[in-house]
């Protein structure tokens, strides 16, 4: 099973701020500060991101592209 494959399984098209925060083990206030920062993994998965209202959500085939390149911890 790919990462897409069990991201979109288990989450769906899109994940939630509070499902992504969960996915990398982190609290939603510290993935929030983490977004605002001016690192390429930031960029990168803001790129994903999509605003509902008020809600964040973040494109799931997307964020596993950017979590499973490799790219994303260089």
């Amino acid at each position: 099973m790919t990462v897409e494959e069990n991201l979109l399984e288990r989450f769906g098209p899109l994940i939630p701020l509070a499902g992504l925060a969960k996915l990398l083990d982190r609290s939603p206030e510290a993935i929030r500060m983490f977004l605002r920062s001016n690192s390429d993994l930031a960029h990168r998965i803001n790129s994903t991101k999509l605003k509902v209202g008020r809600r964040l959500y973040f494109r799931a085939s997307e964020v596993a592209h950017v979590l499973g390149s490799g790219e994303a911890t260089k």
